[in-house]
């Protein structure tokens, strides 16, 4: 019990005590190396984020709260229209970092309200209420994370195998996890499940993160390759798949890290609930469908020379790689957040939202 409440707690993203620098734990280390940084400047905020350095749309909501109000600190004005200048070229420059995640933006967006909302208080009293936004962003993910593992807990039974995708536990949020949130909380409980872990290729984030966090915190965990989720789930050993999400369409599309789709996919030909859990901030419902969704394209290194000695293809080889697919809505059982569980149809269950 002792290594899961070390996993659970551990500080991923924080707030420096100087309040002029953000702490983050580098995921891409993980797990050979644990390693923190300290974030001062726009640009190394901007590169944990597009590295993945900090990854999980909790934790890069979390991140970014923390980022632009340090950023705000260093604005050398008292005049509210320069300040606002500023802090929205910040705010521009940071948001740009990862396009498919709506935490980067809500985090951002909610921020800004702040400063606009208390114009007429100046700039020192709106840097103390950025502070405060900033810190209640966590603590809020916090209580989010507990919730829904709460509700994702009471849809599994003691002993079930879960297939999970990507990471989506304590590294990417605050605490608990969104996808993973019920196992560790039914493992507190004293449940048992048995989880296959798909690696996520290319940037392997189920081999680094996810089978770290369940074997450090006691629970049954089987790494396996991203094409041997059939065969698992043929063996009759998954009962339910749980992903995680970093974007949900108002009609219920949901963007995850790329091979989230094809999971969706077998669950639905093996009869297999296939749950998609995440807070309820990252549900846009000015987004109407999937396709309406910007899908992240990344460095072609990622697939022939990350991980790798030496390039496993030729140069002059080309790489199509986005970061994430879109799982439509007819393949996805219920979608979990803070607030409850919605079912299908999911632009009813959803509205509720707005």
């Amino acid at each position: 019990m002792s290594e899961l409440k070390q996993v659970t707690h551990i500080d991923n993203v924080k707030l420096g005590e100087d309040k002029a620098s953000v702490r983050i734990l580098d995921q891409t280390q993980l797990p050979a190396r644990t390693e923190y940084l300290i974030l001062q400047t726009p640009e190394d905020l901007y590169d944990a984020i597009f590295e993945l350095k900090v990854r999980g749309a909790p934790a890069i909501g979390i991140c970014a709260g923390f980022g632009i109000y340090i950023l705000a600190r260093t604005i050398q004005t008292e005049d509210y229209d320069n300040f606002y200048r500023q802090f929205c070229e910040y705010r521009k420059y940071l948001d740009s970092a990862r396009p498919t995640a709506v935490n980067l933006s809500w985090a951002l967006n909610r921020m800004e309200r702040v400063v606009i909302e208390h114009k007429e208080l100046g700039v020192a009293r709106i840097l103390e209420l950025l502070e405060q936004e900033c810190m209640a962003i966590q603590q809020e993910d916090q209580e989010m994370c507990r919730a829904i593992s709460e509700y994702g807990l009471s849809l599994l039974k003691d002993g079930d195998g879960i297939l999970t995708h990507c990471n989506a536990g304590p590294l990417a949020t605050s605490r608990y996890g969104t996808a993973l949130g019920p196992l560790l909380l039914g493992k507190e409980r004293g449940m048992e499940f048995h989880v296959f872990a798909d690696e996520t290729r290319p940037l392997l984030q189920g081999a680094r993160l996810t089978s770290y966090e369940l074997q450090k915190a006691g629970v049954d965990v089987t790494l396996i390759c991203d094409n041997m989720a059939s065969l698992v789930m043929k063996n009759g050993w998954v009962q339910a798949c749980l992903v995680g999400c970093d974007r949900v369409a108002a009609n219920g599309d949901t963007a995850n890290k790329i091979g989230t789709s094809g999971v969706a996919i077998l669950a639905r030909y093996y009869g297999i609930p296939f749950y998609v859990l995440g807070p309820s901030s990252t549900i846009d419902l000015n987004c109407e469908t999937g396709k309406d969704i910007a899908i992240e394209l990344r460095s072609p290194d990622e697939i022939k020379k990350k991980f790798y000695q030496q390039s496993m293809a030729l140069e002059e080889v080309k790489c199509y790689n986005p970061a994430f697919d879109v799982t439509d809505h007819t393949l996805i059982t219920a979608i979990i957040t803070e607030r409850g569980i919605c079912y299908p149809p999911y632009t009813e269950s959803l509205a509720r939202f707005r």
